[in-house]
């Protein structure tokens, strides 16, 4: 359970900040990286699955999927940001 955990955290602080390196004006801190790649995670993971793609599964493949989901909601953040 808390290998899991540590895991989690680990592919989303990684994810997040690839994110953030990705969208322009990236990089929010290590704590919202950290959310911003979890739930890119969920985001990648649904997407993935409903579009039937398989990109592979263990660490790798993880946080590509996370990098993916979390590059939309960024995207889709900074959308709502300019429309405010």
């Amino acid at each position: 359970m808390t290998h899991s955990f540590i895991m989690w955290l680990i592919i989303g602080a990684i994810a997040g900040w690839l994110a953030g390196a990705l969208v322009k004006g990236g990089g929010f801190g290590l704590i919202v990286d950290i959310i911003v790649g979890i739930v890119g995670a969920f985001i990648g993971g649904w997407l993935a699955s409903a579009l039937g793609i398989h990109i592979g599964s263990g660490f790798i493949g993880s946080i590509i999927v996370a990098v993916i989901g979390a590059v939309i909601l960024l995207f889709v953040i900074r959308l709502f940001k300019r429309a405010t």
